[in-house]
C-alpha cells in the first residue's frame, strides 16, 4: 500500500524557517513526481511547489518563490520543502502528493493520485 507522511510542521514566528519532509513507504519515491500543496479553511487547495522524478523539473509558485525550495533524496525516499522567511499568510495545512512518472510535474491537485494526511504550519508571533 502506498503511503505518504508529512512531518516538520509546527508553530514558528514570522521570519522563521521550517523544513517539511514527505516520506514514502510501500513504493519507490524516485519513480514519482511529488507536489506540495497547502490549504486553509474555506479555500481551495493550492499548489506550492513540485518536483519531477530525477530532478528534471521543479516548479515554485510565485507566492513563495525565493523563500521556498523543494528537493528530493531518493535514497531516503523523502522529498523536502525548505521554507524560509515565513509570514502569517503561509499558515495552512501542508500536504504532499505523488503521481507516477513523467518528466515534469503539475501544480494541479487533481493530477496527483496519492496524498499524505497533511501537517499544520502556523506562522504567528
Amino acid at each position: 500500500q502506498l503511503q505518504l507522511v508529512e512531518s516538520g510542521g509546527g508553530l514558528v514566528q514570522p521570519g522563521g524557517s521550517l523544513r517539511l519532509s514527505c516520506t514514502a513507504s510501500g513504493f519507490t519515491l524516485g519513480n514519482y513526481a511529488i507536489g506540495w500543496f497547502r490549504q486553509v479553511p474555506g479555500k481551495e487547495r493550492e499548489g506550492v511547489s513540485c518536483i519531477s522524478k530525477r530532478y528534471d523539473y521543479t516548479y515554485v509558485d510565485d507566492s513563495v518563490k525565493g523563500r521556498f525550495t523543494i528537493s528530493r533524496d531518493d535514497a531516503k525516499n523523502t522529498v523536502y520543502l525548505q521554507m524560509n522567511s515565513l509570514n502569517p499568510e503561509d499558515t495552512a495545512v501542508y500536504y504532499c502528493a505523488a503521481v507516477w512518472g513523467g518528466s515534469s510535474c503539475s501544480r494541479a491537485a487533481f493530477e496527483y493520485t496519492d496524498w499524505g494526511p497533511g501537517t499544520q504550519v502556523t506562522v504567528s508571533s
